[in-house]
């Protein structure tokens, strides 16, 4: 929900969404702001709709009002600045491995960094899957260190140091107001949280087990198939996607109980559904609104869909169902790719990584919704 970004819309998509009769979820328009269908690492210092970026995954809005993207290909971070629109490496050599920890991120080797947040000191963490490992940059000195995991895969650890302890397939952070950081250990079935003041690191929620998640029922000793995805609203309450359980879960952090929001757990795709009726498939990405609307990128339905919480339904954002690489413009028009990444801007623009068409998409208002 940080920053603020400006692009120009054509004068032909805004005279489309006047005349055209779209409905109100075309009311706004998609465009590409980095990537050009390719997947590479160049353009460095250009603009990023010139650059080439490799299968983004995360994206989110840093302090500095800058947008930040893991590159899972291409084994770095990118930034794009707001102003200039111009794109360059913030972290990784663009060589995948694990080192570097002690020296700047960008001589430092990462191996396919997937979600990128940032705490209240403005320092960047961003986690990688296959090093099993979550990283930190000091946004002061642009050194990187390793603040959880080992680089080995497994489980170990809870009670700990979060550097001695082993994880599985990692793929989603967040932070709460206390700095809290919370890991999506996604292999071992787990929520695991790390306190950055001591070290230690604690399961907070999972058993291990790939069961359906019961509703209402506290978080320390359930099953979660799958979790995937988190986001913190800020307040109370963490959100949470299960990929492999096709559901959406919110957790509530001061009764400490986790309440089902959306997906049946059946595996699939409609464009407006009842939330407990709607069939999600596979979503990897999460995003809450202030409203308390939950954005996602339903990866395997190659789609950007919401949970309106005044509703309590399910709606497309962006796609249609099918695979595809656009075209920008008309959001039910513009197909995407196996989207995973997803976050959300000041003023409810919505960026994408659209993951398999090596691009990174926003969704915004056009003057037309704005005007009184």
């Amino acid at each position: 929900m940080r920053g603020n970004s400006t692009v120009n819309i054509p004068t032909s998509l805004l005279l489309l969404v006047i005349f055209s009769g779209v409905s109100s979820l075309d009311a706004g328009q998609v465009l590409t702001i980095a990537g050009t269908g390719k997947t590479g690492h160049s353009g460095d210092g250009g603009p990023a709709a010139q650059a080439q970026v490799g299968n983004p995954f995360g994206v989110e809005i840093g302090p500095d009002g800058a947008l930040y993207v893991c590159e899972v290909d291409t084994h770095v971070v990118r930034r794009i600045d707001p102003s200039s629109g111009k794109i360059t490496t913030v972290a990784g050599t663009g060589k995948k491995g694990y080192s570097g920890d002690g020296g700047l991120a960008t001589e430092a080797e990462l191996n396919e960094p997937y979600e990128i947040r940032f705490d209240s000191k403005g320092d960047m963490y961003f986690v990688e899957m296959q090093n099993a490992v979550v990283r930190k940059v000091d946004q002061r000195t642009a050194v990187i260190s390793t603040v959880a995991g080992t680089g080995k895969t497994g489980f170990s650890g809870d009670g700990g140091q979060a550097v001695q302890a082993e994880m599985n397939r990692p793929h989603s952070i967040t932070f709460d107001d206390q700095d809290k950081l919370y890991i999506c250990d996604i292999g071992n079935h787990r929520i695991r949280i790390v306190d950055l003041e001591t070290g230690v690191i604690e399961t907070f929620s999972g058993n291990g087990m790939k069961q359906p998640t019961p509703d209402g029922k506290h978080v320390s000793n359930l099953p979660l198939n799958g979790p995937r995805a988190l986001d913190f609203d800020g307040k109370q309450s963490l959100y949470l996607a299960l990929r492999e359980g096709n559901a959406l879960y919110r957790i509530d952090l001061k009764s400490m109980k986790i309440h089902h929001l959306a997906g049946t757990g059946q595996k699939g795709y409609s464009d407006s559904s009842s939330a407990k009726e709607a069939k999600l498939s596979g979503p990897k990405g999460v995003a809450v609104s202030p409203e308390g609307d939950l954005f996602f990128a339903d990866t395997e339905s190659h789609t950007i869909r919401v949970y309106r919480q005044a509703t309590g339904r399910v709606e497309t954002v962006v796609g249609d169902g099918m695979k595809g690489d656009g075209p920008d413009g008309v959001p039910s028009h513009c197909r995407l790719a196996r989207p995973h990444g997803i976050c959300l801007a000041e003023d409810g623009s919505i960026y994408i990584g659209d993951s398999e068409n090596h691009r990174v998409r926003k969704w915004m208002k056009t003057e037309l919704e704005s005007a009184p």
